[in-house]
């Protein structure tokens, strides 16, 4: 991938002034995208995977405000890096994902700011919804052209708090902020 400063990047793809005059749909490439988790785990950390079910993409490149992003996450079918984990992750305590099978994402807003690019929504875990922003990152894949959107990188980034979604299990040893790195690789539909 060819990296490029953030707001660079950020600039080119979402402020080209006549670049793209309609929003562009764009599906996910799951087989090379990845929403992966962490949570503090006494001196550890535990993490994981959790899969893509469905990915809803329009992007504006000229007018921001007319871009939406819902993206479904399968938390039934998420993973860790200790097998208790996993298990405790998808229990009653902390997911209960035999009540809530999936988290879902629908963005309110996309908002460029002097050195970065946000992504304002709402992340619904556990049937709680609150509202969520998360840093963002465009890059043109490699080897696509200047100015070619029909193949694009997203990095995004954030954090959630466990307990502002009721999943609240083993507070004692796990913390309670989540910290999100998402890589997408979109193709345009």
């Amino acid at each position: 991938m060819r990296h490029v400063p953030a707001l660079l990047a950020f600039f080119t793809l979402f402020a080209a002034p006549a670049a793209v005059a309609d929003p562009l749909r764009y599906t996910l490439d799951p087989a090379n995208s990845q929403v992966s988790y962490s949570v503090p785990f006494g001196p550890d950390q535990v993490s994981g995977l959790m899969p893509v079910v469905r990915a809803d993409i329009l992007l504006d490149f000229v007018q921001n405000s007319r871009s939406t992003v819902t993206v479904v996450l399968d938390a039934a079918s998420a993973t860790a890096n200790f097998p208790f984990a996993e298990q405790a992750l998808k229990g009653p305590k902390v997911l209960d994902t035999g009540a809530y099978p999936t988290i879902t994402f629908q963005s309110d807003q996309i908002r460029m700011e002097e050195t970065a690019a946000e992504l304002d929504g709402l992340v619904t875990i556990r049937g709680v919804t609150r509202p969520v922003r998360l840093g963002v990152q465009v890059f043109r894949q490699q080897g696509t052209a200047s100015g070619d959107l029909s193949k694009i990188s997203v990095h995004i980034t954030g954090t959630v708090r466990r307990s502002d979604f009721g999943a609240t299990g083993w507070a004692d040893m796990v913390g309670d902020t989540v910290t999100l790195k998402i890589i997408a690789r979109l193709d345009r539909a």
